[in-house]
């Protein structure tokens, strides 16, 4: 196989594999925002901090109008700078601080897109998420050949619609994967 990566992997979920034992990533779906020679940022979707979306507009002392909003849980996005607050939302609205990750997908980090959520305005789908993952250039592509991660297009329905202990089963299941049969052995064919 070559070292080199042909296809990058911005807007794809990334899915652990049961050998990836690492803690902070174990049976983890992971949405790509960005990917390219300098290395990948991505968002874990399916861990739950201890927090929801009213507890983030009270420290910011946002106005909350939108009681429904503020019950929504907030994401662990991954171990990387835990205190950074972004949100994973569709294609509606136009904030600052917004990278385009592809397919109506959008990462803001302002706090604009979190005031207009408060008012229960905003982007009809979106999720808080705290902190991110990272890999330097050319890790990514390692732990995909060591078999850590399968990877399929990134889907709305799973991101935002989904029960956050079933995402892990149903990104695999995109694949034609049944997750219960998974195998802890690795190698290649």
């Amino acid at each position: 196989m070559s070292d080199t990566f042909d296809t990058f992997l911005s807007n794809q979920l990334l899915v652990s594999m049961p050998q990836l034992t690492n803690p902070s990533f174990h049976q983890t779906v992971t949405l790509i925002c960005q990917h390219d020679a300098n290395g990948a940022i991505g968002v874990i979707i399916n861990r739950l901090t201890e927090h929801c979306l009213g507890d983030i507009f009270a420290h910011l002392s946002l106005p909350i109008s939108s009681l429904e909003r503020s019950t929504q849980p907030v994401f662990e996005g991954g171990p990387v700078n835990p205190e950074l607050g972004m949100v994973i939302h569709s294609d509606e609205g136009n904030w600052d601080s917004s990278l385009e990750i592809g397919g109506g997908l959008w990462l803001t980090s302002s706090r604009d897109i979190l005031g207009a959520i408060a008012r229960g305005q905003g982007p009809s789908s979106a999720i808080m998420i705290l902190g991110y993952a990272g890999w330097g250039p050319g890790q990514l592509e390692a732990e995909m050949r060591q078999n850590s991660w399968i990877n399929t297009p990134a889907d709305h329905s799973i991101i935002f619609h989904t029960e956050i202990d079933r995402k892990w089963r149903q990104a695999a299941n995109l694949l034609g994967i049944d997750s219960t049969q998974l195998s802890t052995e690795v190698g290649h064919a």
